[in-house]
Order: structure tokens, then sequence, then C-alpha cells
């Protein structure tokens, strides 16, 4: 790898990826900077995995507009890389008189926002659509439109593709010191000095420390910690949408929605810690998500529960993202971005790739771009190796599976590890095959993954 870039992107989550992917689409060279051993390993990795349309956005914002255009690309995108969406729709229950009357303003919300496909529904429609709610709602909102993704496959969708247009992707680099130069910046990091011309700051929990190096001191992160339960594939028939609470003051509250790989969610909380790493559940969100649970949807407490996780967003104290250049540092930051910064990344790119360009970067594009990166399928909606004759016919590992619970066949970990961004642990290879990720959780299948990965760091 060079030592010397047009560009440094500092954070290799869904939104760092996405910017470095758009401005290696130009004539520019670029390091895409990650102090993790993976990329995709941080906030990315733990969401609620919605593609979002932006109706509920507050008007006006970067972030509403971002959202909004962001559904688009990603949408676009998932198709020719094979990210798995469903579209499922959402809707907004309301199960107080204040929450019902709040329903009209959140229709003129998403219409001011650009969505025009929601409609108030009757009580009778809201159990129609989900007969398994819990006594007492009294009427709802629909987002047809909302739509389930797979969180993992888009990150590494984004940063294949990336590596693919030439990025240097350099891992297990952490920046620990920020030095201004005549040509732009070095970067102390861990593996050795980076000279780059622009640095853009996509450093998600991290973004306020890096922005202190440059001498700013306009945000600070709070760590929200948001714990989910999974519920077992048995429940999902119980789910057929997103199930979404009325907003308040308090914040957006505890949805209930299936997930891309046939479970169902419930979460999240909402906890502001001081700890930026602490990703650990907790009894009391444990038992707030099993109450909340038992009065959205009795039925779902009649199934098990496959697993429970936690995940931390980068709050601040702004209500908006935070994306503001400095020309003369050569400094892009892109703070601030919240839940919605999945449905957002390639918008939030694009918005990124027009300040640089405005700001003096080249904006002459390449000719002899790649085309993008088809990625294997890990959704439940379309069809998996084990159940492909074809696929296995021409290879017998696409007809070995390994891990029982949620499918996973020898040649889907084989090709893992020969991909153009390898995992790097048994966390990395979960997130690119669903193995160690079903009812058992490892315990049974444990044993023979690892046996597999230990042979020469993968499968022969």
């Amino acid at each position: 790898m060079r030592s010397a870039y047009d560009v440094a992107v500092i954070g290799a989550g869904v939104v760092g990826s996405a910017i470095a992917r758009e401005l290696a689409a130009y004539d520019l060279t670029v390091a895409l900077i990650e102090a993790r051993d993976d990329v995709g390993d941080g906030t990315s990795k733990a969401n609620t995995a919605i593609l979002h349309t932006g109706f509920d956005a507050t008007p006006g914002t970067l972030e509403s507009v971002l959202v909004a255009r962001g559904y688009h690309l990603l949408k676009l995108y998932a198709e020719k890389t094979g990210i798995p969406v469903e579209v499922t729709g959402a809707l907004l229950v309301a199960w107080t008189p204040e929450e019902m009357a709040a329903l009209p303003a959140l229709a003129a919300k998403a219409e001011r926002n650009g969505y025009l496909g929601c409609d108030l529904v009757t009580s009778e429609e809201v159990y129609r659509r989900v007969p398994s709610l819990g006594t007492g709602a009294l009427a709802g909102l629909t987002v047809p439109d909302e739509a389930i993704i797979c969180t993992w496959t888009t990150t590494l969708a984004l940063a294949t593709d990336a590596v693919a247009r030439g990025v240097d992707l350099r891992l297990n680099c952490t920046v620990t010191g920020v030095t201004p130069t005549r040509d732009g910046t070095a970067l102390t990091t861990s593996s050795g000095e980076i000279q780059a011309q622009w640095v853009v700051n996509a450093a998600g929990l991290g973004a306020d420390h890096l922005d202190r190096r440059f001498g700013h001191d306009r945000f600070e992160v709070t760590p929200r910690r948001g714990e989910l339960l999974v519920f077992d594939k048995l429940a999902r028939p119980l789910v057929p949408c997103i199930v979404l609470p009325v907003p308040t003051s308090r914040g957006k509250g505890v949805l209930v929605s299936p997930t891309i790989y046939g479970n169902v969610m419930v979460g999240p909380t909402a906890e502001d810690l001081s700890d930026r790493a602490d990703t650990s559940t907790s009894q009391d969100g444990l038992s707030f998500l099993i109450d909340q649970g038992r009065r959205l949807l009795p039925a779902l407490m009649g199934e098990e529960i496959t697993t429970t996780y936690a995940g931390l967003r980068a709050a601040t104290q702004h209500p908006d993202y935070l994306i503001e250049i400095d020309p003369d540092q050569r400094y892009l930051l892109v703070g601030g971005i919240r839940s919605t910064g999945l449905s957002a990344s390639m918008a939030i790119a694009e918005h990124a790739r027009d300040l640089l360009h405005g700001a003096g970067l080249t904006n002459t594009r390449r000719g002899d771009l790649p085309p993008p990166p088809r990625l294997p399928n890990l959704g439940e909606a379309g069809t998996r190796p084990y159940q492909d004759a074809d696929a296995i016919e021409a290879d017998a590992d696409y007809g070995r599976v390994v891990c029982f619970c949620e499918r996973v066949t020898r040649g889907e970990v084989r090709d893992a590890y020969a991909s153009p961004i390898p995992p790097t642990s048994l966390e990395g290879l979960r997130r690119r095959t669903r193995v160690l990720n079903g009812r058992c959780q490892g315990f049974f299948c444990g044993a023979e993954v690892a046996a597999l990965v230990q042979r020469s760091g993968g499968v022969r």
C-alpha cells in the first residue's frame, strides 16, 4: 500500500465505506482507514436494520433530505449487488387518544418530506393487517414503502466495491495524531504515518475526538445503547410488517419488526452511556423489552428468544447531521450520523463528494469503473445455496451444511475467506454467512466451524 493519498476516509462503517466508494469513482487515490480488524464492526453492525423512507424526519433538515434520497439509492444498489431487502411496509399504531390525535400531523409531516404514501387507518384495519397485536389499538398510519435490509451485507458491499475501484483498505489502523502539512495532513497511525491531501472524518463514535485533533470543539458524542431481543423464526408469521410506536417527546420508542433473516426483533432501548465500547446487554433492558413486547404482541411472548444484543449510536447535542467542510484545513467532518445513517449512507456519500468538489477536489470521473460486486444472499426471501440445485450440482460444497440452524454451507464459508475482504474472526464470518447465528448460537456447529476456519485461516 502507498503512504500518501489524495483522500483519507477515517472510519469503515457504512457511511465511511459509502464515501470511499463514491470518491473512488474519480481520478483520486483513496485510503479507507479503520481502527478495528473488519469493516462495519462498530455502530453499523448492530441496529434495527430498517431501510427508512424518511417519512418521519424533521422537515427541512439535512437528515430529511439525505434519508429520502438515500432510500432510493440504496434500494437500487441492493438490486445490483444482492443486498437482501424486503419491502414489508410499516404500521404506526396509536394506543392512546393523544397518540391517535397525533397521527394526522405525522401524515402531514411525511408529505412535507416528499413522501405521499401514508394513509390513516381505523382500528379494524390495524387488526386486519396485524391480527396478533395486543388489545386496545385505536388507529394507525401506514407507511407502505418502509423495508428491512441486511446491514451486514450493505457495509460489506460498499467496502468491497470501494476496494475493487482501487481504494486501499487499511484495517487495524488507529489514528493517534494529526499534523498539518503544506499539502494537507500527516496522520500518525498504529500502522505508520499516512499523508493525505484531504481527510474525511467518518469515525462514528470517535468522530468528536478526531474533530478536536483538527482544532475544533463543535460537538460531543454520547454513546446511546440500544438493546434488542431476537425471537425465533417460528414467530415470523406474527409480524407481517414493521410495527412502529407513535413518536413522543421521549423518543421513537420500541418497535417490533421482522428481520431479513426470518426472525422477529423487539427494541431498541435508548440509554445514554459514558463508555463508548459498552455493547453489553442488561437485565433492566431485557425486562423492559419483554414488558413492551408483551403489551404490543402478547402471542410473541410464547415464542423462543434466540438471542439479545446491543448497539451504540453516536448521539450528539445537535438535532441534525453535522456535515461541514473546512477548505483551509482540507478537512470534512461527517458526524452526528444517528440510526438513519444506514438508509442515508449513499446520499451522504454524494453530499460529501459535492462538498469536496466544491472545495477544489478533482471532479474528473474515471471511465474504467468495474461493475459492482455481487454478494451472497443472506435473506430468507431469496434462494440460498442449500436450496440451489444447480449450484450444488456445480459445487457439492454448497450442499454440505455446516450450520443447521441457519442452513449455512461449507461452500459459503469457503467463499467468505476467498472474498476481497475476508473475515478475521468468527464474528466477521457470522456477518458474511449467518453461521453461528441461529437457535443454538453455535452450540452445535461451533466446533466444526472453528475447525474449518483454523485450516490455514479458511476452508480447503
